[in-house]
Parts: C-alpha cells; structure tokens; sequence
C-alpha cells in the first residue's frame, strides 16, 4: 500500500500520467494483465480511480487533486522485488512524501499447505 501526499493536483487528474505509472509498475515487477485496466474519472474533482487486474493479483489507484493525494495498492500472491515508489511517485507527480507499507500474509497453515500439496498432486495424477 503506498500513499503519496503533496503531490501537483493536476498530476492526479492526469490520466496518461496514471497510465504511465501502471505501465512502469507491471513492466518493472513483471506483472500479468489479465484484462485492460479499468478507469474512471469523477467529473467534480477530476481524480481517478484505475484497477488492473491481475494473474497475481490487483493493482489500484485512486486519486484526490483537491486534497493532492495518490494511493496506490498493489496485491500480488506471488513475493516481488522492492519497487522504487518513494522516487518515481516524486518525480512523476511531485510528491512531498510517499509512504509504502508492505505486508506479508500467510495463506494458510502448515496443514493447510500440506492439503493443498495433497490437492495439487492428485490432480497431476488426474491428468497424468
């Protein structure tokens, strides 16, 4: 999850400028598009909402130029490297600061993981 804050309010109504950064994202960190990304822009402040969705995941953005905000949040099932948000978010689109929280889940429990080894190994036998 990263937010950026301060950024140039017409930087966030920039919808090649949002364009650019999911392009860089998914190219950089070899992401999968499963379909066109979806955008939508809210006539009154301009900001936009855009989601991407993913064979790892989700990537989405909203934005509020009235109140010079970005939040980016990026799912992926499958570990990434580190991305260089703090920099691009500033560069791109004049961020004061940009915060990046990154979680770590657990999709199960030990157990859990031997159930789906069992699941995934019957089904290859299945085929096989």
């Amino acid at each position: 999850m990263v937010d950026a804050n301060g950024c140039l309010p017409e930087s966030l109504s920039s919808d090649a400028l949002l364009r650019k950064l999911f392009d860089r994202i998914i190219g950089d960190l070899q992401l999968r598009p499963v379909g066109p990304t979806q955008w939508h822009q809210f006539p009154h402040t301009g900001g936009i909402t855009g989601l991407c969705l993913l064979a790892e995941s989700h990537l989405a953005c909203h934005t509020f130029p009235e109140f010079g905000s970005l939040c980016l949040n990026l799912f992926c099932c499958v570990p990434r490297q580190a991305w260089e948000f703090e920099s691009t978010l500033k560069t791109m689109f004049g961020a004061a600061s940009v915060t990046v929280r990154t979680m770590s889940r657990s999709y199960g429990s030990a157990d859990d993981m031997q159930f789906a080894s069992r699941v995934e190994r019957l089904s290859m036998e299945k085929r096989g």
